[in-house]
């Protein structure tokens, strides 16, 4: 009897530890912002009062309009991983963006068509688009980027961003209206030019179109909302999490490279390093028949060493490419 009382008294112990230590470790978890009163749980997102993309209002006294943005901040608030990781790339190719943008006479927040396009990331799309900016092959063309089986330009980050200016440009010219050049990036300027004369008005927010393209405006807007106010939508990180920009410097080749692997050892750098910074190079050589001058991307020191090299050092040997 006595050793069953035991047994009893054990497990009511060990019960009371186990609440005991549950409770300490909730009352020290980090209280999520805005309405939250405990670590996790799903609420709706706060809407600013006012909203604007590229100094154009957003009508949001509108109930569709409204309605259409609380779906897209939800959507990309909730997706934690994916915009978590897109928040930490931004800081290594927003400060690329902005400058090409503005010199472009572009408004900034067309950074965001990126982000929604590609996920700062050079990918390709199951229709063939490819890149940051997400060109098809005949639209790459038409801006002047370089496309063979040696080449393909759309990879190449900067040349592709001038690109995305000149159709913003000519689209703007069309449209006077920069929600209607987004818009149209998504559409083509031939789609949205139809529905304008269809539905007889020139507001984006008044046309009726596609799924895809109504989505598009709301999509770059819950972006840029939730990029400004990272923490008002549960998005805390560190200066240490964001991912750094990389000093680099340039070298010339106007001539065929026989061989890029070899070309990546003789500038201290492995053959996935120079792919990585050179996506672009879409081939281990480049004939280059036509001598065309190409610039080709390396980043500086402690980058600029393989991993074989960083090994060999370490034991004091060094190495001479």
């Amino acid at each position: 009897m006595n050793r069953i009382i035991t047994y009893i008294l054990l497990i009511i112990i060990i019960g009371l530890l186990i609440f005991g230590f549950d409770k300490l470790i909730r009352n020290k978890q980090v209280q999520l912002p805005g309405t939250n009163e405990q670590y996790y749980k799903i609420v709706s997102l706060p809407i600013p009062k006012t909203l604007s993309f590229a100094g154009e209002e957003m009508p949001l006294d509108i109930f569709y309009v409204k309605e259409a943005l609380d779906r897209e901040l939800s959507v990309n608030t909730y997706w934690h991983s994916a915009t978590l990781q897109i928040i930490k790339k931004s800081q290594r190719w927003f400060p690329l963006f902005d400058s090409i943008l503005t010199a472009n006479n572009v408004p900034v927040d067309f950074k965001y068509l990126a982000v929604i396009e590609s996920g700062l990331s050079n990918v390709t799309s199951p229709a063939g688009a490819v890149g940051y900016w997400q060109f098809l092959k005949g639209t790459a063309k038409d801006f002047d980027l370089e496309i063979n089986k040696e080449v393909d330009e759309r990879y190449h980050v900067e040349k592709s961003t001038e690109a995305a200016c000149k159709y913003f440009l000519e689209s703007f010219e069309k449209f006077g209206n920069w929600t209607l050049v987004a818009a149209a990036y998504n559409a083509g300027n031939k789609g949205i030019t139809t529905q304008i004369e269809r539905q007889k008005s020139t507001s984006y927010y008044d046309l009726l179109l596609s799924d895809e393209t109504t989505r598009y405006i709301y999509r770059i807007a819950a972006m840029k909302i939730i990029f400004e106010n990272p923490e008002v939508y549960g998005f805390y990180i560190n200066e240490d999490d964001i991912y750094p920009n990389i000093n680099t410097h340039t070298v010339i080749v106007n001539n065929s490279v026989e061989d890029w692997a070899d070309f990546a050892k003789q500038n201290g750098i492995s053959y996935k390093i120079l792919k990585y910074f050179n996506p672009w190079l879409r081939q281990d050589y480049l004939k280059n028949r036509k001598k065309k001058t190409y610039i080709i991307t390396i980043p500086d020191s402690p980058f600029n060493m393989t991993h074989e090299s960083i090994i060999l050092e370490k034991n004091g040997i060094t190495t001479i490419n």
